[in-house]
């Protein structure tokens, strides 16, 4: 299969998550994506995270976010290293970086320095709090932008302490698929106009931008939305999860239509004819007294009853832990777990992208080890003079 993106090269200054998550996406989709890691500090940080290793420096913490990549190792605080970084700019149709906001300019690599290389350059940032105000030179991480941004205050049950989003670097990944719409939509213009730019996103903003229309009503309306028991929805019920007999299940009754198809696959009149369930109105302002009614309907059967009798009648969804999502008989036939082969562990099991191209999964590839595309990449037939 030709990849959409065959043909366009992104160098990437990265390391961690944000940055290297959504070049992935590019390099799976079939750009030549250069990430460059620092020579001096044996590459990306990520390489030695663990617990669980793969060789002397790579793990699998790194292989999350780096598949089908080339790695090259330069010393950019080196005359040479910087040249050669240069050098693969000025055939690039993009560089991108997440270093700290005030950092890229100071190393030159924004589009009012790497216009003289290459007019058609567009320059991507991605910081913790943007280059532009007064936290450019902070530090900044995934969790701290959930803290501020509100995203926390809005997370658990009321009555615990306020919680981070389950996956483990959701606002990264947000903020690096973000940054690539901003990254391909600059690289579209710029093949048009021969004219590149600078594209900016952070950590902060995107994290900001997730609470969606709970940040419309309030700064509208006045009105905060309180966290409810359950993971319930705001303003529509029942949305929340429910004990089964051996575990639990979520439902989505966000219209009449989806109420009444539980109602009447209850087959429970009781319910059916209760005022205070009447209206969507009526089953919000009463959410305490259905949630006890239906509690009692859904603990009689199993969860896999209940996928059985309600799935594709009305939104429902088990509540897995981890290794039951995984092991998901759904998940295999989806074909969502690639086998990769890796030169230190041999087989390797990874997530596959959640992209398809006509009808198909895109090829993955493990990361190459720390440096080992420098000469390649570097050679005078690898370094393209004009795109």
């Amino acid at each position: 299969m030709t990849k959409p993106l065959a043909g366009v090269r992104i160098v990437s200054v990265e390391q961690f998550g944000a940055a290297p998550y959504g070049s992935m996406f590019l390099a799976d989709l079939g750009a030549d994506v250069i990430k460059i890691e620092n020579r001096e500090s044996n590459g990306d940080p990520a390489r030695r995270t663990g617990p669980y290793f793969l060789g002397d420096n790579d793990s699998q913490y790194f292989q999350t976010w780096n598949s089908n990549k080339r790695s090259v190792a330069l010393d950019l605080k080196s005359a040479e290293g910087f040249e050669q970084l240069e050098r693969l700019i000025a055939s690039a149709d993009a560089v991108m970086n997440n270093l700290r906001g005030d950092k890229s300019a100071k190393l030159k690599l924004d589009y009012k320095h790497l216009s003289r290389l290459n007019p058609a350059i567009v320059c991507l940032h991605i910081s913790a709090y943007g280059r532009d105000n007064e936290r450019a030179a902070w530090p900044g991480y995934d969790y701290l932008a959930q803290a501020e941004a509100g995203l926390m205050g809005l997370t658990g049950d009321p009555d615990r302490p306020p919680t981070r989003l389950g996956p483990p670097s959701i606002i990264d990944h947000m903020t690096g698929l973000t940054a690539m719409t901003g990254l391909l939509s600059g690289i579209i213009q710029a093949r048009s106009t021969g004219t590149g730019c600078d594209v900016d996103t952070c950590l902060f903003d995107v994290a900001l931008h997730q609470l969606g229309y709970a940040a419309i009503w309030y700064m509208n309306e006045g009105y905060v939305p309180a966290r409810l028991p359950r993971s319930a929805h705001f303003s529509v019920a029942p949305v929340q999860t429910f004990p089964t007999a051996d575990g639990w299940v979520f439902i989505m009754c966000m219209t009449d239509k989806f109420w009444h198809a539980l109602v009447d696959t209850l087959g429970n009149d009781a319910i059916r004819k209760d005022a205070r369930f009447s209206t969507a109105a009526q089953r919000v302002e009463h959410r305490e007294a259905l949630t006890q009614v239906l509690d009692g309907e859904f603990r009689g059967k199993s969860t896999e009853q209940w996928l059985g009798v309600l799935g594709g009648v009305l939104p429902i969804a088990p509540v897995y832990g981890l290794a039951d999502a995984l092991d998901s008989p759904f998940v295999q036939n989806k074909e969502m777990i690639s086998t990769l082969d890796h030169p230190e562990r041999g087989q390797m099991r990874v997530l596959a992208n959640p992209l398809k191209v006509n009808g198909k999964r895109l090829s993955q590839k493990v990361c190459s080890p720390m440096g080992a595309d420098t000469d390649a990449v570097l050679s005078s037939q690898a370094v393209r003079t004009s795109k």
